[in-house]
Formats: structure tokens, C-alpha cells, sequence
């Protein structure tokens, strides 16, 4: 705590901001900062202050930003610097906004076989460049594989890498890395190259499709002799799931023999890319063995100089996160690491050349190879309970040992099989494991109340559980959405089990056939409409002077026999009597026979003449009515004479 606060709000070589504490490990703190030069985010890894007196300590240190500082890769963290100040030794590098994968297997139980054969194709990716670089990772497990929202996968953690010249593959007698994940080499203390990676690459991989790791026990040294001595249980027998592509992928990679794995990241990358296209592509075809001795190309192994490392009971530079101390008191974690380094210190002096301290070495322990005994067939015991295989193997000299397992197929109670398996040569006393089904594997329910059909569907999938899907329509759930699942979130129920959904068709839609309502009124309009549950708008149309269309529907917009959804509307244009007006103004300027013949013709009465001097030059310049009906009298006026010009002068009357 007086680390870390010492740290907050303090500034680094003038740019970096400590804002906050985002990792811890054995060696050194992590922390989120702030580029003030470039304004942006970045990670601190700060050496813990109790080894910056150590120099060789702080030189590993900082060698850690000097291995791939020159590593250009998407998919490996970026160094941005390395410096010193007041005695806070420091490397900083990009800020990656994500989750450990090991968080996310944690949350997920496992991950989809696609998903991991993508984490697994950018983790091999940043591998070729880094050995392509003559770095060696030596730590690749979950916890330093970061992997962001966006999916973007990085590998971080390069503090125990070891940068060798072109001439060599890197090795070390060391014992490094993280006990589930490091390869039998790294456990034995031999030699490591690039295969060491590729091993850890595969039980990264086998933990991702299984949700568990392929060995486990009680401490680094149990798990390490399974690492030599075991071979993992195939991941397609705990996940059916998983293509047998994949499958044979994983088990190539951990093979115990450097020589049976890929030998290179990029033959990684080539059969992981083959197991996109098909899951289930063969990778054990293998050339046709011709008969002929082959020969392997050398591989040169250098002989020990000054960066050579032998472990060092001293040497905390391990930045590891193991899970045995995760729940553990500091005061638990210092016991408990000493106890660790001593035992694997006897087991290291046992393989290196110390056998003749101890008087045996750990590979005799592993293999008993110098015992001469007399072998024993393991038995078949498949199918029967696990009382009579107990017998039968007591019988035979053997020890049995039980491991409960799920089975969808095998009766609780029943052997499902053996380790080693059955027709194997054992020696007297050696243990069979013996997997016992548990019945049915138990999966707990999702919600699915908030998703739509396939994302249901997929949750289910990844559950492990099937699903069986009907529709029903609903005015509260929108289209496609889930109504309700037969079994309730949070239920545990036998993997393999259905699980049946409800999905929404929406609000149900009825259809009604458009009557036909022309020269209907507008009532039986109405009446007919608003009886096949539809609406009726109307709208008057054209005038008429026919009274016996006054009120009658004309037109409609949706065709009589049409079919629409209830309650839309129809509308109707209707005629709208206007008794008809003859306009009078036509015989303005007409002389008074003119206008008296077009006023009979249009059914008008002449009512009178006005101002009619009998002179012909007279004509109509105004009529009593201008807009008449028929039958209607009509008074009309008529203009005064022209004058006439006197031809006598203006003296003389005419």
C-alpha cells in the first residue's frame, strides 16, 4: 500500500502521470499513466523497490524492454520506453484497454472453438515475430494474453524472455514460467527454444475449448512430474464439441518430445488456418514412410556462457500470478514460495547432476526405468461399476484411483474408462485412473428473456443445451424477441438438455376484405366499412345539379374485394348536389333580338326591356339577374341610341 501510494499523482521522466494501479506481480507493480507529451494513456511497470539494490535483478528488468522493444507486431504489446529515476527503475508501454484471457475463461467457463482458434492464430502470430527475432516468450499462459473489446489480441509480458544471436536457439537450464502451462523441458530444467512456447501455446489453447487446464495438483512439482510423466486427457472427451481438427492440433503441440510438436509458430498458423476452413481436416495424414533412414537437420546447442541462467532459489525475478497463492496471506505466500524453491531445487540438482547426492535422479523416479519388473495389461473395464474395477484391479497388483466425470451417455455409478488405457503395459503397484461417470454433466440455465432468437439460440449452444423453438404473437414483446424459456435462468439441468423458447411474432395482424360501397349513401357506407372492422373517411368530391346523386360514394382507395389489416382506413369521395345557375352576363353588348333568343334557349323568361328607344344600334349593357336559374324572369336594359351627325349643321334640328 505505501508502494503504491508513493507512485500515485508522482511523474516519470518528466511525461508520465501514475494515476492508478491496475496489476501487481512478484517483481514489479503495473500501473495506468498519462503521456502528458502525446496526451494519451500508457502502462507503467514499476521494479518493486526492495530489489532496485539488487543489479542483477534490475539488468533482467530491463531486459525485458530491450527483448522486444524492436518487435514490431500487432499483436505484442508496445515498449515506448525504459529509464531510471530516483532509484524507481521503470518500462513503458502501450495501454491496452482490455481483459486478461484468463479473466475471460473465468468468466465463460470456456470459449467457442472459433473464438479460440482465433486468440490462438494472433498469440502464434506474435510468436513468428518474436522468434523470428530470436526471443523466446517462456511464459505464454492466459495471464499475459490481453485481449480488448474490439477482440484485439495482445501478448504481453515478455519478463522472463530470453534474446539469443542468430547462431543459436535460445536456451536455458532454468526452471521458468507458470507450472500449468510450462513445457516438460522447462520442467526437467533442459534446454528450451522455440517449441517451449508452442507447448504453452497448446495448453493455453486445451484450457480455452475445456475451460480447465490439462494437469493440476497440489503444487508446482506435482504438476510439473504430470507435465514429464502424463499424457492429458484428449479436450474432445471433455467438450464434444470441439472438432477433431482442433483436437489433434492441441495434442500435437503438447507433445512431451520437442521433436512430435510444430516445429516453428508458422506451422502453427498454417494447420490453424486449415481448421477454419474445415474443423474437422485431418491433421495426422503424414508422409509415406519411404524406408529410408532420415536425416535431421542439427540443432546447435551452445555451449554455457555468461547469459546462460541456472536457477537461482534467490532469483524472484518470476512474474508470475500462479493460482496457488491467489487466496493466500502474504505471510502464507513467503512460506509457502520457500517450501516451493526447495523442492524444486532437489528435483533440478536430480536432473542436472546432482543423481549422485541423492542417489536417484528424477527421470528414474518418473519412469523406473532401471527396475526390472514384470508387466500387467490394464484391464477392460468399461461399462462396469466402479466397485468391480476396483476388485479387478486390486487382483491384479494395480491401485485404483477414482476420477468423477460427466457423462451424458455412461450410467452414474459406471467406469467410463481408463488411464492408462485398456491392453497398456503397466508394472505391478502403478496406479490406473479410473473415470467414473457422475451422471449427466450439470449446466446452469441462461437468462434469455432479453435476446432475440439467435442470440438464444447461440447462449443455449455454448450452455451445452439444445434448444426447441415456437412462436406466438404478443403486443408486448417486440418481433423475434424472447417471450419465455420453459426452463427458469439459473436452473441447473443435464448438459445436453432442451430448453424451449417462445419467440415473438409481434402484435398478431387480422386481415379484412374492402367492401365495395360505390353509389351506396354515406351511412351504408359507414355501415358496410365499420362492419368488416375498418375505418371510413370521407371526403366530398364532385358537385352535381343531380339531386338524386347528392350524398352517393363515387370512389374509394382500396379496391372493393382487396384484402388489408383491421382497422386501417378506407377512404370514400362522395357527390355533393348544387342546384345548377345560368350566368346571364353572356349577352352584354347583344342587341334586343340577340339577347331575347338567348335567354328562351337557356329556359329564361324575358321579364322586360328597359331604355328601348326602337333604335337598332341599341344593345343590352346591363339585365336585372346575372346568375338565373331556369324559368327565372330577366329584365334587361338597353343602351341609348348612338348619335347621328347632322348632315345640315349643327344649326338644324332634324
Amino acid at each position: 500500500m505505501e508502494e503504491r501510494d508513493r507512485m500515485i499523482g508522482k511523474t516519470l521522466g518528466d511525461r508520465y502521470e501514475i494515476i492508478e494501479k491496475v496489476g501487481e506481480g512478484g517483481m514489479s507493480y503495473v500501473y495506468k499513466a498519462k503521456c502528458n507529451k502525446l496526451n494519451r494513456f500508457v502502462a507503467v511497470k514499476v521494479l518493486k523497490e526492495e530489489f532496485n539494490n539488487n543489479a542483477d535483478i534490475v539488468q533482467k528488468f530491463k531486459r525485458e524492454a530491450t527483448a522486444i522493444a524492436n518487435l514490431i507486431n500487432p499483436n505484442i504489446v508496445n515498449i515506448l520506453d525504459v529509464d531510471s529515476q530516483d532509484s524507481v527503475n521503470y518500462i513503458v508501454m502501450e495501454y491496452i484497454d482490455g481483459k486478461t484471457l484468463k479473466q475471460i475463461i473465468k468468466e465463460n467457463g470456456k470459449v467457442s472453438y472459433q473464438t479460440a482458434i482465433n486468440i490462438g492464430l494472433k498469440v502464434a502470430n506474435a510468436l513468428d515475430c518474436a522468434h523470428k527475432n530470436n526471443v523466446i516468450h517462456r511464459d505464454i499462459k492466459p495471464q499475459n494474453i490481453m485481449v480488448t473489446g474490439d477482440g484485439v489480441v495482445k501478448v504481453t509480458d515478455f519478463g522472463i524472455a530470453k534474446s539469443v544471436d542468430n547462431a543459436t536457439i535460445a536456451f536455458t537450464t532454468s526452471v521458468m514460467g507458470s507450472a500449468h502451462y510450462f513445457s516438460p523441458e522447462q520442467a526437467k530444467g533442459s534446454y528450451v527454444d522455440c517449441r517451449t512456447d508452442i507447448y504453452s501455446l497448446g495448453v493455453v489453447m486445451y484450457e480455452m475449448v475445456t475451460g480447465r487446464v490439462p494437469f493440476d495438483g497440489d503444487s508446482p512439482v506435482s504438476i510439473a512430474v504430470k507435465h514429464l510423466q502424463e499424457q492429458p486427457v484428449a479436450p474432445k472427451n471433455i467438450n464434444s464439441t470441439i472438432p477433431i481438427g482442433l483436437n489433434d492440433f492441441i495434442l500435437k503441440c503438447m507433445e512431451k518430445e520437442p521433436v512430435k510438436r510444430y516445429q516453428n509458430a508458422k506451422e502453427v498458423i498454417v494447420d490453424l488456418q486449415k481448421i477454419l476452413q474445415d474443423p474437422n481436416v485431418n491433421l495426422k495424414q503424414k508422409e509415406e514412410d519411404n524406408g529410408f533412414t532420415r536425416v535431421m537437420s542439427p540443432v546447435n546447442i551452445p555451449s554455457k556462457d555468461e547469459n546462460d541462467e541456472e536457477f537461482d532459489p534467490d532469483d524472484d525475478y518470476r512474474d508470475n500470478d500462479d493460482d496457488y497463492d491467489e487466496e493466500l496471506s502474504d505471510e502464507q505466500k513467503k512460506k509457502q514460495k520457500k517450501k516451493y524453491i526447495a523442492i524444486l531445487v532437489i528435483a533440478i540438482i536430480a536432473v542436472v547432476g546432482g543423481a549422485s547426492l541423492l542417489g536417484i535422479t528424477l527421470a528414474n523416479v518418473l519412469s523406473n526405468k532401471n527396475q526390472s519388473v514384470s508387466q500387467i495389461k490394464v484391464p477392460s473395464l468399461a461399462g462396469k461399476s466402479k466397485e468391480d474395477a476396483k476388485k479387478q484391479l486390486e487382483d491384479l497388483g494395480l491401485v485404483y484411483s477414482e476420477v468423477l466425470e460427466a457423462n451424458n451417455d455412461v450410467e452414474e455409478g459406471k467406469v467410463i474408462k481408463t488411464y492408462p488405457e485398456e491392453g497398456k503395459d503397466v508394472s505391478k503397484d502403478s496406479t490406473v485412473k479410473v473415470f467414473v461417470s457422475s451422471g449427466a454433466e450439470k449446466v446452469e440455465v441462461p437468462d434469455l428473456s432479453r435476446y432475440d432468437e439467435k442470440t438464444a439460440k447461440s447462449k443455449l449452444d455454448d450452455a451445452g443445451l439444445k434448444s426447441n423453438v415456437s412462436y406466438e404473437f404478443s403486443d408486448k414483446v417486440n418481433k423475434g424477441m424472447v417471450i419465455e424459456q420453459s426452463v427458469s435462468a439459473g436452473s441447473k439441468v443435464a448438459k445436453g438438455s432442451n430448453v424451449n423458447l417462445i419467440i415473438s411474432k409481434g402484435p398478431e395482424i387480422i386481415n379484412s376484405t374492402v367492401p365495395s360501397v360505390i353509389n351506396m349513401t354515406i351511412q351504408n357506407a359507414q355501415n358496410s366499412i365499420n362492419a368488416a372492422k375498418l375505418q371510413m373517411n370521407a371526403v366530398q368530391g364532385k358537385e352535381t345539379d343531380d339531386k338524386n346523386l347528392d350524398g352517393k360514394i363515387y370512389e374509394q382507395d382500396k379496391p372493393a374485394g382487396s384484402t388489408i389489416k383491421q382497422g386501417e382506413t378506407v377512404t370514400v369521395h362522395y357527390y355533393k348536389y348544387v342546384e345548377k345557375t345560368i350566368s346571364t352576363g353572356d349577352i352584354i353588348g347583344k342587341t334586343r333580338e340577340q339577347a331575347e333568343a338567348w335567354l328562351r334557349g337557356h329556359g329564361l323568361m324575358i321579364g322586360g326591356v328597359e331604355n328601348d328607344k326602337g333604335d337598332p344600334s341599341q344593345t343590352v349593357d346591363r339585365v336585372s339577374i346575372t346568375n338565373a336559374k331556369k324559368g327565372d324572369s330577366i329584365t334587361i336594359h338597353l343602351s341609348d341610341p348612338k348619335s347621328t351627325p347632322n348632315p345640315e349643321g349643327p344649326d338644324k334640328p332634324n
